[in-house]
């Protein structure tokens, strides 16, 4: 580990410095400040701190400040900065960064990779300021933040609290002030307890929007890089820059692609568990009440739901064949190297190797069983809220019972992946106990923009940053092709990196949402490549709709239908294509059915199939199963 800066050789910037992505971009836009100005009073804010256990590496300041000079060298013109310049961030040590060594908070595990993970070269390229690696729970393996050679990370807001884990030092260096944002993982909570314990907001993007490769794997089927920040906005904004399919990464996904915040243009159906646990913390369980009560003044519906299904999925976790896969991950290391291993890691770790292929088999079909109870509860909701932790501990608390008080922990998170959930953590004030407290919204995957909408008006009411004020510069639909941003002037002969320059504006298209025989693996599918659309992945309805299947033949087909009354949210696939192709597709198209007007989650509204409602009178009314592929299923084999 690299020791910490001279605080003395670091002068700071004469007012307050606030790290959040606005302040930063007005001070940089009127000249205030530029980027070496802000990469000293990191430096020097880390070196006040100390040896807090937050940091595994941390960059040589000759390293920062070169970059800093370097960006504001490469982008004089305000107007033509990338979307993050200037903006300093952290990267949880199991994710790979050029020239760097991951550890995964195991010194003998350490390699130093040649290339960094895509989403840090996306940071990069976005203008980001890198400070350095953070510390984790030993190969992302807990949700305590003290199972790690390099210490125990404590939450800022408490001398003596838990940070939470595995994502640790990510979020203590947010809650600190030290870092903009930071980049987390998260398995089965890591990147939302800790934001619970810090006072951060931790944004856990759906599976496989964010790619996985240059990250160590815990869980490969069920990995996921995460984000801290100070706010939705920001979170939201980071993971618009790291969001991307990568065709390499073989658990990347197509799909949407968030935005800024949506405003909250509608009252959704919010679940709220019908009997929450506490293990007996009465000061939690009251500011949980209190939580749902700001929401009922939002506007929303509060709708009790039954969370066994979501808690036997999430015991699968640790009690089911994914503890093997956990050891698949790192097996090998740990059988030739058990005493670099952290004690309680390894005992975690040691129970996977008594599973079976039959095992796995067995976890598989109890989890699709699993997921098609929760599919019920979601046919009467738009969004879950539950509590992030039912509670808190000290670090001695977490010491005396490492592995028993862990689960209670990750009571609320463990399910989320598993049943291919997305998620954010946003703080909900603190409990009459002088505890912080979380509140975590969770949607089904492709909703993060609705989600993030849901977080920033409930933050808002705990006294967290006020809703953002819409951005209105033009937004971009892809990320330049990542290149890490030279730390120094280059050699005389070294290649120089172009400028990165704005791709030629797109012909114009229009985005269609369809839901049935269209689809991908569909037998109407070929008429939308034939006239050139281009998949954009899948995404929710809003929760206006119910799906029903027509009795039309031979070709079975579904009829979209608006609802006055109990809507649901329901999967379809969007695709872009120009308006002639639209035109073209019309004319295919036959009653009941035709084109309309069909409202995403995230406040889009895009063109679609529906149908007409005479044609629904006597159809089966499908919307439970909220998406024609799983209707399909569902019928009997011939």
């Amino acid at each position: 580990m690299h020791p910490p800066p001279d605080p003395d050789s670091m002068p700071t910037l004469e007012s307050p410095l606030h790290l959040d992505l606005e302040s930063l971009s007005g001070l940089y836009r009127s000249g205030t400040a530029d980027p070496t100005d802000v990469a000293r009073e990191v430096l020097a804010r880390i070196a006040a701190r100390g040896d807090d256990h937050v940091w595994i590496t941390l960059r040589p300041a000759a390293d920062l400040l070169g970059d800093a000079a370097e960006l504001a060298r490469r982008w004089p013109d305000p107007d033509t900065r990338p979307p993050l310049y200037g903006v300093p961030f952290a990267v949880k040590d199991n994710v790979d960064v050029a020239g760097l060594p991951t550890t995964a908070a195991c010194p003998a595990y350490s390699y130093v990779p040649e290339r960094g993970a895509p989403l840090v070269e996306r940071l990069l390229a976005a203008g980001a300021l890198l400070v350095g690696k953070t510390n984790l729970d030993q190969f992302a393996t807990g949700l305590s933040g003290t199972r790690s050679p390099y210490g125990a990370c404590e939450s800022p807001l408490l001398p003596g609290l838990i940070s939470g884990g595995s994502s640790s030092g990510s979020a203590v260096a947010v809650a600190a002030d030290l870092v903009s944002f930071a980049v987390g993982t998260d398995t089965a909570g890591s990147g939302r307890v800790p934001a619970a314990l810090t006072g951060t907001v931790g944004v856990k993007p759906s599976r496989g929007l964010v790619s996985t490769l240059g990250v160590v794997p815990a869980c490969a089927s069920l990995d996921c890089p995460s984000v801290f920040a100070r706010s939705a906005a920001d979170g939201l904004a980071v993971l618009s820059a790291i969001a991307a399919f990568e065709p390499a990464d073989p658990w990347s996904r197509e799909l949407p692609v968030p935005g800024q915040v949506p405003p909250a243009a509608y009252s959704l159906r919010v679940g709220v568990p019908r009997d929450p646990e506490f293990f007996g913390d009465t000061a939690a369980e009251a500011a949980f009440a209190e939580a749902a009560e700001r929401l009922s003044g939002l506007g929303h519906t509060l709708v009790p739901v039954d969370l066994d299904p979501f808690l036997a999925a999430g015991r699968l976790l640790y009690e089911g064949p994914w503890l093997a896969e956990r050891l698949a991950a790192v097996g090998d290391f740990v059988t030739r190297n058990p005493g670099e291993v952290h004690p309680v890691t390894l005992k975690v770790l040691s129970g996977g190797g008594a599973l079976s292929a039959v095992d796995a088999f067995e976890g598989l079909y109890r989890l699709r069983a699993l997921d098609a109870e929760t599919r019920r509860a979601w046919a009467s909701m738009d969004v879950l809220a539950v509590p992030t932790v039912p509670t808190t501990f000290t670090v001695a608390e977490m010491l005396e019972s490492p592995i028993e008080r862990n689960a209670i922990l990750g009571h609320y998170t463990t399910f989320t992946n598993l049943l291919d959930l997305a998620g954010i953590s946003v703080p909900a004030g603190t409990t009459t106990a002088g505890r912080p407290h979380g509140v975590t919204f969770l949607g089904p995957a492709g909703s993060d923009e609705l989600l993030a909408g849901l977080g920033a008006a409930f933050h808002a009411l705990t006294g967290g940053p006020p809703i953002p004020v819409p951005d209105t510069r033009p937004a971009t639909t892809s990320v330049p092709d990542a290149r890490p941003v030279a730390p120094h002037p280059p050699e005389a002969g070294a290649a120089v990196l172009p400028a990165l320059t704005p791709a030629p504006a797109p012909e114009a298209r229009v985005v269609l949402a369809v839901v049935g025989a269209h689809r991908s693996g569909q037998p109407l599918h070929d008429r939308l490549t034939s006239l050139g659309a281009t998949g954009l992945g899948t995404a929710l309805t809003a929760p206006l709709y119910r799906l029903y299947a027509l009795n039309s033949g031979d070709l079975p087909l579904p009829g979209l239908v608006r609802s006055t009354s109990g809507g649901v949210q329901v999967e379809v696939e969007l695709y872009e294509l120009s308006p002639s192709a639209l035109g073209v597709l019309l004319t295919q198209t036959a009653p009941p059915l035709g084109l309309g007007t069909v409202q995403l989650t995230d406040g889009r509204a895009v063109h679609g199939f529906l149908c007409e409602p005479y044609a629904i009178e006597r159809a089966p009314d499908i919307s439970h199963h909220g998406n024609w592929p799983d209707y399909l299923l569902s019928l009997p084999r011939p």
